[in-house]
């Protein structure tokens, strides 16, 4: 399990003692920062159509993201995906179909 992986390679190298949730999610948005850097000044036409070396740049930006995430839900104690599965439900209550089909607004602008 990707958590457990983690775990192990923070514990092997005794990095837990600046693992906590504070200094993981600094790196998390230093590492959102240097993914949304790839995109900046692109059209959306080509942040749709990026080159097989940009797509390889964007993909382990990716997986930055995603490992500080895990790491700091596990440092809370957080299940990821069940967190995520209700955010879902919620938004699916914010957002109904059939109101906000193809709109962009916002759950308090309709």
């Amino acid at each position: 399990m990707l958590r457990d992986k983690l775990r192990a390679f923070a514990d092997e190298r005794d990095w837990n003692q600046f693992h906590t949730p504070k200094n993981l999610a600094m790196a998390l948005m230093v590492e959102t920062a240097e993914l949304l850097e790839h995109f900046q000044w692109l059209t959306p036409d080509q942040s749709s159509d990026l080159t097989e070396k940009s797509k390889a740049a964007v993909k382990e930006e990716l997986a930055d993201v995603l490992l500080y995430l895990v790491r700091i839900a596990d440092k809370l104690g957080v299940d990821l995906l069940d967190a995520a599965l209700l955010k879902i439900e919620k938004n699916a209550l914010k957002y109904p179909a059939d109101i906000v089909r193809g709109s962009a607004k916002k759950y308090n602008e309709y």
